[in-house]
């Protein structure tokens, strides 16, 4: 399991979607990073990862605690196949998009279908308020 690990962590790092992706505490099986932190259970692959945001943001699929609705990773959808690449590229699409099927709060979701702009405007001073200085990308 953590030979395979070691490999999605490699694979992950390469794709670039997650910068300063790294073993939490030299622990192959948490991964964090500037996008997320990543656990992996002891019996990965066999059941799925589980991704919590540490900042915390203004989303209808992101609880107050930083849990994520994501589908992919919910023990009725998750195939042992699935690479942690993908769940990484699952969950930026989902914070990138608002898909009505994919909600923890509802009164978020409602705001945002009803009042889009002052859902826009909360999100933007929310994210001005918790969010993370983040570095500088390296040079190309």
């Amino acid at each position: 399991m953590a030979g395979r690990l070691a490999k999605e962590l490699e694979e992950a790092r390469s794709w670039g979607g997650a910068r300063e992706l790294r073993p939490l505490g030299g622990d192959v099986r948490r991964w964090g990073g500037i996008l997320l932190p990543l656990s992996f259970s002891p019996h990965h692959p066999l059941s799925p990862p589980c991704a919590t945001l540490c900042t915390p943001i203004l989303h209808p699929a992101v609880d107050p605690e930083g849990r994520v609705c994501q589908p992919l990773t919910s023990p009725e959808h998750w195939v042992p196949s699935i690479r942690a690449v993908h769940v990484l590229q699952d969950l930026l699409l989902l914070l990138d998009t608002l898909d009505p099927q994919r909600v923890l709060r509802p009164d978020l979701a409602r705001q945002l279908q009803e009042h889009p702009q002052e859902f826009l405007r909360r999100a933007e001073q929310h994210t001005r308020q918790h969010a993370e200085r983040r570095p500088d990308p390296p040079a190309p």
